[in-house]
């Protein structure tokens, strides 16, 4: 699992979590990924420095942590309830106690989800990597 630092043509920035840089490319080509301020899905990379290991200090241990995120990202998708462009609707539902709480996956416009977090509903976009798409 890799962090990309995204922008939009607005100038929002942000970051996305991918597989690979492959992965994300797959992804931004097929409109997938978006600006989670404004929608937009003309997302482009920004530099990043690259990671150097200096011989005269110890190794960071960030990989395996690294690693338990990715684990934990994948175990939340695979156990989420997949309700499609319901997101909005059924993370409302959730919330306010209209609905079972349970976990729930879906997609959501940039929009939407900016709404939903200015009710006070907790959302993470997270990307999907066997499914090639974010929710």
């Amino acid at each position: 699992m890799i962090v990309l630092n995204l922008s939009c043509p607005i100038g929002h920035k942000f970051e996305g979590w991918f597989v690979s840089t492959e992965a994300f490319d797959d992804q931004a080509a097929q409109a997938l990924v978006t600006c989670p301020v404004c929608g937009l899905s003309e997302v482009s990379r920004l530099p990043s420095g690259p990671m150097v290991r200096r011989s005269d200090r110890p190794e960071r241990q960030s990989a395996p942590q690294m690693q338990e995120i990715a684990a934990a990202i994948t175990r939340v998708i695979a156990n989420a309830e997949d309700v499609s462009d319901r997101f909005a609707e059924e993370a409302r539902k959730i919330h306010y106690g209209e609905a079972d709480l349970r976990s729930i996956k879906g997609t959501a416009s940039g929009e939407e989800a900016m709404e939903l977090i200015e009710e006070g509903i907790m959302v993470l976009p997270l990307g999907a990597p066997e499914a090639g798409n974010l929710h």
